[in-house]
């Protein structure tokens, strides 16, 4: 890529500050200027375009822009996550290359149940489920009790907090409607004990991972559930979020080729592209559970991935710099 061609910078349009979730919306223009300023530091040109329902402004700003290619940070279309793979098939039919995984990739690990689903199809350990769309596809007397709910298509955790963790079949009898009414379907999970890992990958044919974060729950009440729900993120005044640290420990051989097996094998099941983060936790025998993949993970400063890849040697702007050359790849 010449530094004469322009980047398109394509993000969804952030809700208003005060409505409902606004916290986890407004970060994708923080992920904008970080990029921004990283590609401007490499020599490169880059212009933000805003993606919504209204297909036909979107076509003409990118005409108008002429970019060569772009980054994809859509994490929803007018903040519905239902719609994440739409912006990555729109710039696929204009046939401008963009980073990032396929339309495929971005939909079927979106749906928590359909990722589910695949896992257990391929043999990949995940917490027992059931979904409750209405009504439930299986009984739930069938799960290990605690259970998590969690909405089946939404993201950034929403729907995830402390109420979510149910401690038996006549809790979850008596709020699953609740759940259901203000979010749509519900995936039930068994809640799984032992220790958080988010393991972040970078590349195509030759897979980088990067060194396993693990969540730190030390610091939490003990009243409360080792969990990184919405408040353990996007809340700074919540305890969850000053006391759910993110550390690099040592892990132990075993330990670190388990849940690198883990993450490669959902990479390349899912037929993730570019980067990619898998969330799982590890019981207290050792067995890796896969939790939820996220196959565009944030790419703020401070955020996960670009601190994996940090603590891989690779600064953001070097980070920034590689994902250019993985979209060059491409074009070539």
């Amino acid at each position: 890529m010449n530094s004469g061609e322009i980047i398109g910078l394509i993000h969804n349009e952030p809700i208003p500050a005060g409505q409902p979730n606004w916290e986890s919306s407004a970060d994708v223009m923080v992920q904008v200027e970080a990029i921004e300023e990283a590609l401007t530091g490499l020599g490169y040109r880059s212009v933000p375009i805003s993606f919504t329902r209204d297909l036909s402004r979107f076509v003409d700003t990118v005409k108008e822009q002429r970019i060569a290619c772009a980054f994809n940070l859509c994490e929803s279309v007018d903040d519905n996550p239902q719609l994440i793979a739409h912006p990555a098939a729109v710039l696929e039919l204009l046939g401008i290359p963009y980073s990032g995984s396929g339309p495929a990739a971005l939909q079927s690990t979106t749906d928590k149940h359909l990722f589910k689903l695949v896992l257990r199809g391929a043999g990949i350990p995940t917490p027992g489920f059931l979904l409750f769309d209405g009504r439930f596809n299986a009984s739930p007397h069938e799960l290990l009790y605690p259970v998590i709910l969690k909405p089946q298509l939404q993201d950034a955790s929403i729907g995830i907090d402390q109420d979510s963790v149910l401690e038996s079949a006549a809790q979850l009898k008596e709020k699953i409607a609740v759940f259901y009414e203000k979010y749509g379907p519900i995936l039930v999970e068994e809640f799984i004990h032992g220790r958080e890992f988010n393991v972040s990958v970078m590349g195509n044919t030759d897979l980088q991972v990067m060194p396993a974060a693990e969540i730190d729950f030390s610091g939490l009440p003990k009243d409360l559930f080792p969990i990184v729900g919405y408040q353990a993120k996007w809340d700074p005044d919540s305890i969850e979020y000053r006391e759910t640290k993110r550390t690099f420990p040592l892990l132990d051989d075993v330990l670190y080729k388990n849940v690198k097996d883990a993450a490669l094998r959902c990479y390349r099941l899912f037929g993730l592209r570019d980067y990619g983060r898998v969330d799982m936790r590890v019981d207290d025998g050792g067995q890796v559970y896969v939790l939820e993949i996220n196959a565009n993970p944030c790419l703020s400063p401070d955020a996960g991935f670009a601190a994996a890849v940090l603590q891989g040697g690779l600064d953001y702007q070097g980070m920034v710099g590689r994902l250019i050359e993985l979209l060059d790849d491409r074009r070539t």
